[in-house]
Parts: structure tokens; sequence; C-alpha cells
């Protein structure tokens, strides 16, 4: 199936006129002072997601030129061919097909296995969690990548929903300092290993696990496989290790979309059963949100849509995103991974280099922590980034916190919203030389003079951002939250053309990273670049 590309659209030129003409000048406080319905019209309403896309530097004009440029696309027909299983990762011949995983039983293709693969993953999850019967006071998963950030994301961020008397640690990094620290508080007898390679072949990984089985058999340990669970689809080269119970799943699952899969067992060991289920039931709902919804009430198509805007357009190259929430301090690690791999492509399907730019730069840190670092920058910095707020309604600290605590937490709930609508607000409104040559300024230089003071308190505003608000940060919305990044990121994809789902860039480290590794060893140099060549040798000093 072919699909045009954004640039072979004529929307493509009429976005590059209207940019030109009105987009590039579009001022924000001027499009609130002209509208009063303006927060009204660009607020919409997902599953467990509300989005104010009201503080962007959007018209309705430029929404009706990216909706004809989604179409042109094909953008209904390519979700259709996602939701179908068809091969849309056609680099590699594959499905891709999380939508399948969360889906209600008898409703998602491969029902019957993917059910069966959940409820005996489920099964085992409960039997871990049931710790006076299990004896495990703490589960070790290694992975990385796809392995490790989803889980461990959700994890933090569902703390709250986790049990007493049973702890999750996550290490993905091959440098020991993240094994070793975890290890050293352990006691093999109540110690269970999740091992998350689905072909058991990943080198970071991989040593990490030999690295805790010799840990384990040190210090007293004999039954691995009591201890060590894999989740793997390489059942050899898992039994060679010494696992006997490997949860494996299917090539249609990529690994940053598994964490839907068996790979989310320590979030079902976290979390419980039924509410992993609650986590499933979120994302199906975004994803009937994003198949069935019309496009100009779409959210994740909406969110795409202003992705291009930006990217080609305004040529911002990056993106900010703050939760305010600190269980979602991962996120913005985690949506790297999602929307970088995804999209960090600098060729169409067919191998054709692109014209345009893709995936944005995706970073961020949980507020209230970034106001103190990197805010400054995004207030009176020379870049214009857009800036994603995410906000929880209702705070949710878990059945052991009440009492004084609970009023003092809700009260630095409220302090923590203030501060995300501030910086939102902020942005978008700046602050005149003029405005600042009126305020006091205490801590400044009595040498400076007042005009030159008020320069440097002087904001630019017109600086757009979105904010998504949750009711509560609970399994539901989480799934829900995680779906709607992942659709986003699928839009975005397809109106450039590229194949989101393969990875090749990962490739070529890996294999230079194993042709260098014996010759640290050896110190042999041979046909290596000066500088390899210059700093191997220094590393081996």
């Amino acid at each position: 199936m072919t699909f045009s590309r954004c640039d072979q659209s004529p929307a493509w030129a009429a976005l590059r006129s209207h940019y030109e003409k009105a987009g590039q000048a579009f001022d924000l406080r001027s499009a609130f002072a002209a509208d009063a319905g303006r927060f009204a019209a660009w607020s919409f309403e997902a599953p467990e997601v509300f989005a104010d896309l009201s503080k962007n530097r959007v018209d309705a004009a430029t929404l009706d030129l990216l909706l004809q440029l989604a179409r042109d696309c094909g953008l209904e027909s390519q979700r259709e061919a996602l939701f179908k299983g068809e091969p849309i990762n056609h680099t590699e011949g594959r499905a891709v097909l999380h939508t399948a995983l969360r889906a209600p039983a008898g409703e998602g293709l491969f029902s019957d296995e993917v059910q069966a693969s959940l409820a005996r993953m489920l099964a085992f999850a409960e039997s871990v969690r049931d710790v006076a019967s299990s004896g495990f006071r703490d589960i070790v998963h290694i992975g990385i990548g796809g392995s490790d950030l989803g889980p461990a994301m959700v994890v933090g961020a569902l703390n709250a929903y986790t049990q007493a008397g049973q702890r999750l640690h996550f290490v993905s990094n091959v440098d020991g300092h993240d094994l070793a620290p975890v290890l050293r508080d352990l006691d093999p007898a109540k110690t269970l290993f999740v091992i998350a390679s689905k072909t058991f072949t990943t080198q970071e990984t991989l040593a990490n696990a030999l690295a805790a089985k010799a840990w384990f058999l040190k210090n007293g340990g004999s039954d691995v496989a009591r201890h060590f669970v894999a989740t793997s689809s390489n059942t050899e080269a898992a039994a060679a290790f010494g696992i006997h119970t490997s949860f494996g799943f299917w090539d249609w699952v990529g690994g940053r979309y598994s964490l839907w899969s068996v790979i989310g067992l320590p979030i079902a060991i976290a979390i419980g059963a039924d509410h992993f289920r609650a986590l499933l039931a979120g994302a199906h709902a975004m994803d009937q949100h994003f198949r069935q919804a019309p496009l100009a009430h779409n959210l994740p198509v909406l969110l795409g849509l202003i992705d291009i805007w930006y990217r080609n357009f305004h040529g911002f190259s990056s993106r900010s995103v703050a939760p305010y929430h600190q269980g979602l301090k991962r996120l913005p690690a985690y949506l790297q991974q999602l929307e970088m791999e995804s999209n960090g492509k600098g060729v169409d399907r067919e191998g054709q280099a692109l014209p345009y730019g893709t995936s944005p730069v995706v970073w961020g840190e949980a507020g209230t922590n970034g106001q103190h670092a990197y805010f400054q920058m995004l207030h009176q910095g020379t870049d214009v980034i857009p800036v994603e707020f995410i906000a929880v309604k209702h705070t949710h600290h878990g059945p052991h916190i009440g009492g004084e605590l609970a009023g003092l937490l809700q009260d630095q709930h409220s302090k923590l919203l203030a501060n995300c609508l501030a910086q939102s607000q902020a942005l978008m409104q700046g602050k005149t030389v003029e405005e600042a040559l009126h305020e006091k300024a205490p801590t400044a230089s009595k040498s400076l003079g007042a005009l030159t003071v008020a320069r440097h308190r002087s904001f630019p505003g017109n600086r757009p951002s979105t904010t998504l608000v949750l009711d509560e940060l609970s399994p539901r919305s989480l799934g829900a939250l995680i779906a709607l990044y992942e659709h986003r990121v699928f839009v975005s994809g397809a109106l450039w053309g590229i194949n989101s789902f393969d990875q090749w860039g990962v490739e070529l480290g890996k294999a230079l990273c194993n042709s260098l590794l014996p010759r640290l060893s050896s110190g042999d140099t041979a046909g290596l670049d000066a500088s390899t060549a210059g700093l191997l040798q220094r590393l081996r000093a």
C-alpha cells in the first residue's frame, strides 16, 4: 500500500504560504485578546485526558490546512492498517500490534494467544506478590531500552498502588555501578531476578544477568530456576542459563511498545493483576478514541499535527515535557525512546532522503525541579521550545497516609498545581521592559541603570505550551496517557512518510562495540581511525 508523503500534498505548500503570511507572526496574547472563547475552542477531551491546546501558535486556518494534509497523506487508511495488523513495519516485514495486547478478550487480533499469555503472566505475578508463600521481598528487573524504560516508568508512576513489604529494583546499564548498589542490600534467599530480553542475546542485559547469577551463587543461593525467570522468546538460551520459567511474546511487539506484554511482568508484580488490567483498559479506551474519533476532535491526531506544524514550519527542533507529578519523573526518558527511536529517521519508506526534519529532541524533568534548572532557557533563551505540561488534579499517596500529614501533602499539591499554571502563563504572557521598569529588583546591582536591569528582567513571551490534565494518576489514566503518546508519534511518522517501527540506527554502534571489545584486551588498533585508536590506548593504560 502506497501513501503520499506530506511534502507531496498541495496542503504542504499552502501551509508554507500560511506560515509566511500569518503563522510566523502569530501572537498568543493577541489571539486571546481577540477571542474570548479561545480556551473553549481549543480544549479537547479524550479518555482520561483533558488537553488545553489554546496556548499553541495555531488558529482555525492552520488546523484546516493540517487536517487536509492528514487526509492527503491517507492518515485514516494508515491508521486502519495499523489496527488491522498489516505489515506496516515493512523493512522488517512485521505487523505492529501493541494495540492487540490491551484489547478485551475476543476483540483484538490473536486474542486467544494474547489472553492466554496475559493470564499466565498475571497468575505468576500474583504468586510472587504472595510474600508469605513466595518469600520474595525484592524483585530485580534486568533489561534495557524498551524492556526497561516502560516498566520502570510505570512502576514509579503507580507507586501508590504497590504493596508494602516488597521492593522493585530496575537495572539496565552495563556499567556495574548500576547493578552493584542494588545487590549490596539484598538477601539472595528473598530475591527474584527477572531477565527481560526478547532474544536473550542483548549484550547489556546478559552481562548484568551473569553478574547477578554469580552474586547469587557466591552468597549462598542454590536454586537458580526458582530465583531467576525470563521474559524472553528464546527459551533454549534461557534454559542454558538455568531459567526454567520463561514468558515469550511475538515479533509484532516492538520493544518500545512492549510494556503491555509479558515485559510488563514487574508492573504486574508491583501493582497486581487487577490494576494491570486497568492499565490495559485505559490504553484500549485511547485506542478506540484514536481509531474512531473524527480527525478534528481526535487528540492524538491534533497533537501529531501540531508537532508537524512546529517542526517543519516554525523550525522548532526540540520539545520539553514537564510532568507536574513526581511519579511521572521517568516519563520524559520513556518518551525519548518512544518518539526519537520511532521517528528519528532520515529516509522515507522507499529509502529516499527526506528534505525536511523529523523527530524533535524530546527532553524534560519533573516540575517543580525543572523550574530551578532549565526553565531559565525556556523563558529567556534565544530558542523557542514548546513545552508540554502534565497536571494531575487529585493527589493519591496510598492508604498509609492520613491525618495531619495528608493535609500538609494536599497543601503541597496545591502549590504544585499553582506552579504548573504559572509557568505556562508566564511562557505565553512574558514581561515587557516597560513592565519591568515599574518593578522593584532588590537583588539587582546598584551600579546598573534601571533600564539595563529592566532589559535583563524582561521576558519575550509568546512561547507555546500544551497542558494535559489527568483527574488522578491511576493505572487506567496512565494507560490512556501512554497510548495517547504512542498514537501521536504514529501520526507524525505517517505524515512524514517514514517507518516509525524499525530502529536500524542502533545497530552500527552495537556491531562496532563487538569488534572493539577484544581490542581493549589485545591493544590491537590496526585499521582504526586515529581518534578511536588513541582513545583505546588511553583507556588501556
